[in-house]
């Protein structure tokens, strides 16, 4: 069997991501808020793993749910199907979902899936979820989540610098250089403190599930973006996350001022940092490639860029002259607008 199957048979991993309230209610809320959309309806849980959606989606009315999981803990589906008097209603199915053959099963109305992983896409398990759409799911069916998107923002990383200046007071800032080089090299999972955000999320991928290709996976992000600095601080990497939504409306988060989640954020440290100041713009460009020898994984780069050199959003809220303009002449404008609408009125 795939390895990336056999290491989801550790019950050390399903008790990490069954510990992780945030995800598990995230999911149990959705389902539950859309009753009507499982009632007495066929849903498709793909790679269902401890069967704990698959369960819920039982539970609020569905007339047939199939669990699709590779691993052998399919086996374990069924006893925690029957363990919650849903075994009736809950058809496991002992495979990878690609290697179901389409027309085998009727259409489903509905496809859950807990297919995120690091930086939402490693592990490329939505591979996964878009052949189950594009082969089992009706045309007008739904599926839980519906969207995602990536995130990104310059932040603060204290435990890469701050650890090495003193050392029970002995300053070790020569190993934290070479530290922060090797570190550099491949992105790093971490909980990082909010406080250590320098600036608001920039969405650099956004994600519609009901119609994105497997082929437009290949490459996120690649454009060049600015974020101002919402106060002072040391530049010293650049934090990653990504959110879902559900068609309900509701959404997961995992950014690090929302509740911490298994999947932790990604960042891209820098082995070397810079002041920053409230309001300065800091550009980059931030891209992940699928591997092409691993299409499980993705290769990341982070290019810095001189913010005077890229467009900038308008309005933006940097310090740069032109920016500053530009704000001015917007909100004159506006202010232009509502006198006249002011006056038509009176």
């Amino acid at each position: 069997m795939d390895q990336y199957f056999k290491s989801y048979e550790e019950l050390d991993i399903h008790q990490l991501m069954l510990s992780d309230k945030a995800r598990v209610l995230a999911y149990k809320a959705a389902i539950f808020n859309s009753k009507e959309q499982f009632q007495d309806k066929i849903v498709m849980d793909v790679g269902a793993g401890s069967g704990i959606l698959s369960v819920f989606c039982a539970q609020v009315g569905a007339s047939k749910v199939y669990a699709v999981e590779a691993s052998t803990l399919a086996r374990t589906i069924e006893q925690v199907s029957s363990e919650n008097n849903v075994r009736g209603k809950v058809e496991v199915i002992h495979s990878k979902v690609e290697d179901i053959r389409p027309g085998s099963l009727e259409k489903v109305d509905v496809i859950v899936s807990e297919w995120m992983g690091f930086y939402l896409v490693h592990e490329g398990m939505l591979d996964s979820v878009l052949f189950a759409r594009d082969n089992f799911l009706r045309e007008d069916g739904l599926l839980f989540p519906s969207v995602a998107k990536l995130y990104a923002s310059p932040c603060q990383l204290p435990s890469m610098y701050e650890f090495w200046n003193d050392v029970c007071g002995v300053s070790m800032r020569c190993i934290g250089r070479e530290y922060r080089r090797d570190k550099s090299s491949k992105p790093e999972v971490l909980l990082l403190n909010r406080d250590d955000l320098l600036a608001e999320g920039k969405l650099f991928a956004w994600l519609d599930l009901r119609c994105v290709s497997v082929a437009e996976l290949d490459l996120l992000g690649g454009e060049d973006y600015v974020s101002v600095c919402e106060k002072d601080g040391r530049f010293q990497g650049v934090c990653i996350w990504f959110a879902v939504e559900f068609p309900d409306g509701s959404e997961l988060s995992t950014g690090p001022r929302d509740n911490a989640t298994h999947w932790k954020q990604t960042a891209v440290v820098l082995p070397e940092d810079a002041e920053v100041t409230r309001g300065e713009p800091v550009a980059f460009k931030l891209e992940l490639r699928r591997n092409a020898s691993c299409p499980r994984r993705y290769n990341m780069e982070l290019s810095l860029l001189d913010a005077e050199a890229v467009e900038h959003d308008v309005p933006c809220g940097c310090h740069m002259t032109r920016c500053i303009v530009t704000r001015k002449y917007i909100d004159d404008l506006d202010e232009r607008e509502s006198c006249a609408i002011e006056s038509t009125d009176s």
